[in-house]
């Protein structure tokens, strides 16, 4: 067995055991082959021979585990995610482990799911300044995006908790109105952050919505109607008390969910961006469309068994 490991160095978690990964894979016998990231290549250069292998490992976070995910779109090569970023959220949902050894058992086996990716599109159609990306977890403007970019800079000192430090240092973000152009359908709606997500669960495993799964073909558009961050508590409350008891406790108050094989947002005033955990320079608009089951990924038998 061949198997290509592409390593974002520079992610939150350093190594994350990656070597002892290494060394139980090299004692089955199989052969791999370690890229790199680094500013001088893209990643889309760094698995353009990927149907050589057959395995594909994306070592960092979910930008990472995107930007592979999105260059090997379609092809069909299995791909393990490697949990060795900040929020990992990806494999969070696909109840992934951190263990070395058992993410070098998954790598091996063949259980696989092919599961939803989503693309970005930010900019006016034709711009030639148009942005266009890829995404497995989420994309965002406003209190989410603030939320990323205050983290930044404390991901690599504080790990996950960097997320709970920027939502403290911005409870009043920006109100604003928001377009959204649903599938054809047209919503006017205002609130502090629009949300597309391809997966449930977020931050400290606390589920967003009821319904997302990530290989249904649509995205969960959320919209958090609240003027201000402490608003949000009732729709926190009602998602710890599911993760401990497993009971839904209603609806999540002030946020406002629909979902999207394409979606349009806009904003007034322009809202700050994020997907998969980075924080962009950009501002809204922006159009995201699913591109349903264009990865193929390698995940735990027991996340099969339980779907």
């Amino acid at each position: 067995m061949r198997i290509l490991t592409i390593v974002n160095s520079r992610a939150g978690s350093g190594d994350a055991g990656l070597y002892d990964f290494l060394r139980t894979v090299g004692q089955t016998g199989a052969e791999t082959v370690l890229r790199y990231v680094t500013g001088g290549t893209t990643i889309r250069d760094l698995v353009r021979d990927a149907e050589e292998f057959d395995r594909v490992v994306a070592a960092g976070g979910d930008g990472t585990v995107s930007g592979v995910c999105y260059a090997l779109r379609d092809r069909k090569v299995p791909l393990l995610p490697y949990p060795a970023g900040t929020g990992n959220l990806l494999t969070l949902n696909l109840r992934i482990p951190m263990d070395p050894a058992e993410l070098a058992h998954i790598a091996l086996g063949n259980h696989m799911i092919d599961i939803d990716l989503a693309e970005l599109s930010i900019g006016e159609p034709g711009d030639p300044r148009r942005r266009v990306e890829g995404f497995v977890v989420g994309a965002g403007a406003g209190f989410d995006a603030d939320i990323m970019a205050a983290a930044d800079e404390l991901k690599s000192s504080v790990g996950v908790a960097a997320y709970l430090v920027g939502a403290l240092q911005n409870l009043a973000p920006t109100v604003s109105r928001f377009t959204l152009e649903i599938d054809g359908d047209r919503f006017v709606t205002e609130g502090i952050a629009v949300l597309v997500a391809n997966v449930a669960r977020l931050q400290f495993d606390l589920a967003i919505t009821h319904e997302s799964d990530p290989t249904d073909g649509v995205l969960e558009v959320v919209v958090v109607r609240t003027r201000n961050a402490l608003e949000l508590l009732p729709a926190v409350w009602a998602a710890l008390i599911e993760r401990t008891t497993g009971t839904r406790w209603g609806g999540h108050a002030g946020l406002e969910i629909h979902s999207a094989r394409k979606v349009r947002v806009e904003a007034d005033p322009p809202l700050p961006m994020q997907f998969d955990g980075e924080a962009l320079s950009e501002f809204t608009p922006f159009d995201v469309q699913v591109l349903p089951q264009a990865a193929r990924l390698l995940v735990p038998r027991a996340y099969l068994d339980a779907r």
